[in-house]
């Protein structure tokens, strides 16, 4: 077993880094195609290398196709959404789990309902909601559906459960109020559940294309997937080069958040999993 186990770790990384490198082939593939013409795509679309390396689709996609616009309504979008997210679904986590208070055993099967329901069966309700509200064609009426998702509420919940009892009534005994646990005790412990409900927010409102298409009704509301849509056609066409440009932009954001916070995303899908 001594002379067999180096063997199998060997054999297991290597399984692993072939997959990891098939994986990222189609992501490398964007990244060379961002660099290409739309000659170079029409003559020779499955090469890799670009004939000469070229920045011009992201000039273009920023100085001539407003993309720039689109990114500044995604950023407020993805932060207000991860904003509400982290407030008002710790809350409830905390009031699901560590409160006493009549129908609390019938609210948390609903928010699990609701995790089930499917997305899209829900743009009819939504959208009759929002046209009450006059919010069409704004911001506001992209934010409101993911301002406090179903799959937050059940993680911050099962986060909650991992702080002690003992500790809550400890805090109660010397004088401290549910406003004062909930800020000084709960959040500073749920660390990992914040940090899981920030990344998922962030990608359901990042990369969310049919709702504000639905809702936006002029370039000025355009989020980045629906802008780079928009900014990729050209004289009837696609621009194929403006297309994987935008997708290798709209990409680094959701990058830039994993790097930063994947420590603490590992440890609370983990431990979400087994509460």
């Amino acid at each position: 077993m001594r002379t067999s186990s180096p063997t199998r770790q060997a054999l297991t990384y290597t399984a692993l880094v072939v997959i990891t490198a098939f994986m990222l082939l189609p992501f490398v593939w964007v990244l060379f195609g961002s660099f290409k013409t739309q000659s170079e795509f029409l003559h020779s679309p499955g090469a890799w290398l670009p004939e000469s390396f070229q920045v011009q689709n992201y000039i273009q996609l920023f100085a001539e196709r407003g993309f720039g616009n689109y990114m500044v309504n995604s950023i407020i979008v993805s932060v207000v959404a991860v904003l509400g997210n982290i407030v008002f679904s710790s809350m409830a986590g905390y009031a699901l789990a560590k409160l006493r208070f009549r129908g609390r055993g019938f609210i948390f099967p609903l928010v699990i309902a609701a995790m089930i329901v499917p997305y899209v069966a829900l743009f009819v309700p939504q959208f009759m909601i929002v046209v009450q509200l006059g919010l069409v064609d704004s911001l506001a009426a992209i934010i409101l559906p993911v301002l406090v998702l179903p799959l937050s509420v059940f993680i911050m919940r099962q986060f909650a459960h991992s702080v002690p009892f003992e500790l809550m009534e400890a805090a109660r005994i010397d004088g401290a109020g549910e406003a004062r646990l909930f800020f000084r005790i709960f959040l500073p412990l749920t660390g990992p559940g914040l940090a899981t409900v920030a990344i998922l927010s962030f990608l359901a409102s990042w990369n969310n294309f049919l709702w504000p298409l639905v809702v936006a009704q002029s370039q000025d509301t355009y989020t980045a997937p629906v802008g780079l849509a928009v900014a990729s056609q050209a004289s009837n066409s696609i621009s194929f080069g403006l297309l994987l440009a935008g997708a290798m932009v709209v990409l680094l954001p959701i990058l830039i958040l994993f790097l930063f916070l994947q420590k603490y995303f590992i440890q609370g899908v983990a431990t979400a999993g087994l509460k």
